[in-house]
């Protein structure tokens, strides 16, 4: 099956709320922490989408400063690069900031982002104590819209013709990220929660893409960027994250076994 003969085409023009959605966030008491309990130093990564960057993140991120979780960014500029790269990566970071604080670390991606963080969850149930995916199409990466599919597209381009920090068009059936695909349609173990925020707006993934049976699925009005900036994804995002602090627990001591190399895109 393809996204093509599955979903309708989403309503791109509705990305325009933008402006609107971060202005209504600013006049919303969730903004200034009013209802929201101080989480205690809860550590949280935060994954941004395609082509955008940590910056795309900003405005949650100092959000969830001021209501007491310790964030840590994905260290990207553009969400452009091999998935397995970048969760090799984004692995030794997860390592590090369970380490640091002596507990599971939460996740917020948004859109690819949200991918990336469900297989982090799926690989490493013993540093996740759950994730918040932001319109992120997890059962079909590509139910994205024409115009965003020709970005794919060229970004893979670039990338083949050995650009480098670019995925290349082998990333989606080669070897390099086939135990990315394979993770990615699997379960969130048991233990680790999982909520993902869609919206029937969304002008650019195809909402039902974000289905995820797995999942806790909470519907927003919101456009499909807006979602980083909407007073109805915070209201949601406190909630999950304060779920997650129940399974946040010091991370289980690994054997003493030989550590095995983290994967590498090829």
């Amino acid at each position: 099956m393809t996204s093509r003969s599955l979903f309708a085409l989403p309503p791109i023009w509705r990305e325009g709320r933008l402006g609107i959605e971060a202005a209504s966030l600013f006049r919303d008491p969730i903004h200034r922490g009013h209802g929201v309990v101080d989480a205690g130093g809860q550590p949280v990564l935060l994954i941004p989408g395609f082509l955008a960057g940590d910056d795309s993140l900003g405005i949650m991120t100092r959000w969830l400063r001021r209501t007491g979780h310790r964030t840590r960014k994905a260290g990207m500029r553009s969400n452009v690069d091999c998935s397995a790269a970048v969760l090799e990566r984004l692995e030794e970071r997860l390592e590090i900031m369970a380490g640091r604080r002596g507990e599971k670390v939460a996740i917020i991606g948004q859109s690819r982002g949200g991918n990336l963080a469900k297989v982090l969850a799926v690989r490493r149930p013993d540093l996740v104590s759950g994730i918040v995916a932001l319109g992120s199409a997890q059962l079909d990466p590509f139910a994205i819209h024409p115009l965003v599919r020709a970005q794919v597209l060229a970004v893979g381009t670039l990338g083949t013709l050995r650009v480098r920090g670019l995925f290349r068009h082998s990333c989606r059936s080669g070897e390099c990220c086939r135990t990315f695909w394979e993770d990615l349609s699997r379960r969130v173990p048991p233990g680790v929660g999982y909520v993902s925020i869609y919206s029937r707006s969304d002008g650019i993934v195809q909402w039902r893409a974000c289905l995820d049976e797995g999942a806790r699925l909470v519907e927003i009005d919101s456009s499909h960027c807006g979602m980083a900036v909407h007073p109805d994804a915070y209201r949601v995002i406190a909630g999950a994250l304060a779920e997650f602090r129940g399974a946040r627990r010091r991370p289980a001591r690994r054997s003493a076994e030989p550590k095995q190399p983290l994967r590498r895109a090829a």
